[in-house]
């Protein structure tokens, strides 16, 4: 059995859920150079998260969520680098922005990557359903199907990664893509 950690349903709850549940039997290992377009998924509609930092997509997500989030499972071991992703979706390093544009271009929702600052006014106000984007000028993150994608760890690793603790979102503003 592998320890699959999910999100709770608020960004504000105060307790993780932890759920203990059988692999799939594909293996997630992520080590070429290309993301993958297809991974790991769980029942239901929440992401989860395995212990090497692996997320599954929900099955009842949209193809483009999964799609997403089997892509970001890519910069999982990716350090933090400033103005990471930027020039370019494949880069050694990534930042907060580069990141969620990463995530928003294997979705298939942009063409180029967006500055945090510019994420304030993307796609609709407000909470989505599978994806939300957080955002002021100087840091953005995602909450994707109940998981945090975020550069920061609050006392953990820094680097683009899945986060199975919410933040605080004072300050930011919500936007998600539409439709979703």
């Amino acid at each position: 059995m592998n320890r699959i950690f999910t999100y709770p349903a608020s960004l504000f709850a105060g307790a993780v859920m932890v759920l203990l549940a059988l692999a799939p039997t594909s293996q997630a290992h992520y080590t070429s150079a290309t993301p993958p377009t297809s991974g790991p998924t769980i029942p239901g509609d929440k992401a989860a998260l395995d212990r090497n930092g692996i997320a599954y997509a929900p099955e009842n997500a949209p193809e483009c969520v999964k799609r997403a989030i089997w892509a970001t499972n890519f910069l999982r071991n990716k350090p933090y680098v400033w103005g990471g992703g930027h020039e370019s979706f494949y880069v050694d390093g990534y930042d907060c922005s580069g990141t969620v544009s990463f995530l928003l271009h294997h979705a298939g929702l942009i063409n180029s990557p967006i500055v945090s600052k510019d994420f304030t006014g993307y796609g609709t106000s407000g909470k989505g359903h599978w994806i939300t984007i957080y955002a002021k000028d100087g840091h953005v993150f995602a909450v994707v199907a109940g998981l945090r994608l975020d550069t920061t760890g609050f006392g953990g690793e820094d680097g683009p990664r899945w986060r199975i603790n919410g933040r605080p979102a004072w300050g930011f503003t919500a936007r998600h893509p539409n439709g979703l």
